[in-house]
């Protein structure tokens, strides 16, 4: 690992190394670039509070850890009227973990505002499915009449659930998705919900932005 950027301290990853920026050598969002998605990479990022966000055009994996980080605390969950009407009205099936590679393929689909294409590409969407498979990439999925409509993905560290992505096809599926994400995660001792940056749709469940040396406190405790 070497730095590229002194004003911005953007660090050029290590091939041959899992090592990561600590907190005292960040100071802009994009904190690294480079390495690839080895399995074990993945988890120490998360472990040291980064994500991969994008690959750039010369074919870098950009590594953020934002100074603003979006997170709840999932006994801190909004539930509007609309909301719960739709938990209990609309016959949502929830389930966990039935169809993760689906979920996320489906959050690739998303077309999200001020973005030409969505940064989950074939190279994440393999990489996620593979640390599914090895036991760390969880999913949330919600149905209707059998067909997955709504769903969420993301890793669980350190008793943080780092939420990735989420999707709906229909009014409110992600956020029931959300809404039972909240529940496993008080029933199974998830301290944090990481939402990781600013979200208006997460703002509407509760989730609001803290520091990153706050995250890193509750990520390392």
């Amino acid at each position: 690992m070497k730095l590229l950027d002194k004003k911005h301290k953007i660090w050029l990853l290590d091939e041959n190394s899992f090592d990561f920026p600590t907190l005292d050598m960040m100071n802009d969002d994009l904190v690294a670039i480079g390495g690839d998605f080895h399995p074990q990479r993945l988890v120490s990022a998360y472990e040291n509070g980064l994500f991969p966000w994008f690959i750039d055009d010369y074919g870098y994996i950009n590594w953020y850890s934002p100074n603003k980080r979006m997170v709840l605390y999932p006994n801190e969950i909004k539930v509007s009227k609309s909301l719960r009407k739709s938990i209990e009205n609309k016959g949502f099936i929830v389930k966990s973990n039935e169809n993760f590679e689906e979920v996320i393929k489906n959050c690739s689909n998303i077309k999200r505002k001020h973005e030409d294409s969505s940064w989950i590409d074939d190279n994440f969407i393999k990489a996620y499915t593979n640390l599914h498979k090895l036991g760390v990439a969880f999913s949330i999925e919600t149905y209707s009449d059998n067909e997955l409509v709504g769903g969420l993905y993301g890793l669980l560290i350190n008793n943080i659930f780092c939420g990735e992505s989420m999707f709906s096809l229909v009014s409110d599926a992600s956020k029931v998705a959300f809404y039972h994400l909240c529940n496993q995660a008080k029933k199974n001792g998830i301290k944090l919900i990481d939402c990781q940056v600013y979200n208006p749709h997460l703002e509407s469940l509760g989730a609001y932005e803290i520091s990153r040396e706050n995250y890193f406190k509750i990520l390392k405790s």
